[in-house]
């Protein structure tokens, strides 16, 4: 993205065009919340952070040839983290084109905007003190992840889980027939199927939001070497885990090589992508109900369906969630197995990987807005339903049998499976059946009672109850 100046509509429009990512085109939009906390910018404004709070800590150590800094020097140091902006990204990018390495150019960076303050220039050589790259690269990516997961992923997954358990409790009791290995079976609710999927939701999303965000700032290969060279009296450890468990508000990790070993970061990604696979698996079962004819989708005018079969209204919102979970959880496994692994105390293979974090946030956020946007198009068609159950009696040969068990009737699955297997059977071949069972007279009663749409057991108040 070109930070250099605001990009009018027509280059906008230009840009979405030509975007090699659908993220930063097509679906630029539905994207936009993560931008300004996963882009290259949001990077470099992060590290910008990272430098200014590690040096007003460094001032309030007591050095001798570090002044503590007043209040107005504090303030001018945090207004250059919240005055960052387009011009000064560029601005970044500018001198990294010269210098050739990232972090080195946000610490020149920062050296010009303390050049003629009378109190922060001659701090500027304390700017980056003892540092290596990772101790403000690993600390900038977990204020990253952690900020766009709290305040963009778990939002969005917390809509997704409020639609379903608002529906889960509107179609309680509303019976559907089950369909195990895709045929007909034991009866359940809707309201039920869908609130076995809250459930799930709801352990993942517990799971997503207690990774704690880890950082180290311990120098080169995690030892503090070059901080204890210059000032060994002291207490460096407490020192950095201050710095970041104190302004920047992480855990600090004392056990490192020259990166943070990215464990946490794997914890997080593998328990986004366990919510993913729970969506999958509701996507392909909305897309199977809407194919049965359980659910209608309410129309938009305007919208088409098909170029050329113009009866059609597809759910094309669910395949979209599908497919966009599908990538997201190709980048984020991938993100989890690999980046815990670093040759001996440092390779780079971390660092270019990690710049498709915001990809794989992207297309998880893109796919659970497809998933909000198409539960919001269904409706119940109940005449489908029940039509479904009327046509399957014999779903109650499993009552059946079990109340001949309880009483000692003989052979009592056999029996079952001789009248029902493979063969329609109607409520009055059922009853006729019933009434020849040497049973209880009140049990004979209760399965006559029984209609498939009955036969739903708990079904209703476990979904009233999720």
């Amino acid at each position: 993205m070109n930070t250099s100046s605001p990009r009018t509509d027509s280059d906008s429009a230009a840009f979405a065009l030509d975007a090699l990512s659908p993220l930063d085109g097509r679906y630029a939009g539905k994207v936009a919340a993560l931008r300004p906390l996963l882009s290259e910018a949001a990077f470099v404004r992060h590290r910008v952070q990272v430098e200014i709070e590690w040096l007003i800590a460094l001032a309030d150590l007591g050095l001798p040839e570090l002044p503590r800094f007043d209040d107005a020097a504090r303030a001018r140091l945090r207004a250059i983290v919240s005055g960052f902006g387009a011009e000064q990204a560029a601005r970044v990018k500018a001198i990294e084109a010269v210098t050739n390495h990232d972090v080195k150019a946000v610490e020149y960076f920062l050296k010009e905007c303390v050049q003629g303050d009378a109190q922060l220039e001659p701090a500027a050589e304390f700017i980056h003190f003892a540092c290596t790259s990772e101790d403000i690269n690993n600390t900038s990516h977990a204020l990253m992840l952690g900020t766009a997961r709290d305040t963009v992923l778990l939002p969005a997954l917390d809509a997704v889980i409020a639609k379903l358990r608002a529906m889960a409790h509107e179609q309680a009791e509303r019976p559907m027939l089950s369909r195990t290995h895709g045929q007909p079976a034991t009866p359940t609710t809707l309201g039920k199927e869908l609130a076995n999927v809250v459930a799930r939701l709801k352990i993942a999303r517990e799971r997503i939001a207690s990774v704690r965000a880890q950082a180290k700032m311990n120098g080169a290969v995690g030892n503090f070497n070059a901080h204890l060279s210059a000032y060994p009296e002291v207490d460096w450890e407490a020192f950095a885990r201050g710095v970041v468990e104190g302004p920047l508000g992480l855990s600090f990790n004392p056990w490192t090589i020259q990166i943070e070993p990215h464990d946490w970061m794997a914890e997080l990604f593998d328990a986004l992508a366990r919510a993913n696979t729970i969506l999958i698996d509701l996507d392909r079962d909305l897309w199977g109900y809407v194919s049965l004819g359980y659910f209608k989708q309410r129309l938009k005018a305007g919208e088409i369906g098909s170029s050329t079969m113009p009866h059609k209204v597809n759910p094309i919102d669910f395949e979209n969630s599908e497919g966009n979970l599908g990538i997201a959880n190709a980048l984020l496994r991938h993100l989890s197995e690999k980046l815990p692994v670093s040759r001996w105390q440092r390779d780079l293979t971390d660092s270019t990987v990690l710049r498709n974090v915001g990809v794989a946030f992207g297309h998880t956020l893109l796919a659970w807005d497809a998933c909000l946007r198409g539960l919001g198009k269904l409706e119940v068609d109940e005449a489908r339903l029940d039509a479904d159950l009327d046509a399957c009696w014999e779903v109650l040969a499993e009552p059946v049998q079990t109340v001949m068990r309880r009483y000692g009737v003989p052979n009592p699955y056999e029996q079952l499976k001789d009248l029902t297997r493979g063969k329609g059977i109607t409520p009055e071949a059922l009853a006729a059946f019933v009434d020849r069972l040497p049973i209880p007279p009140e049990a004979r009663a209760r399965l006559r009672a029984m209609t498939p749409a009955s036969y739903i057991g708990k079904a209703a108040e476990l979904a009233r109850r999720v």
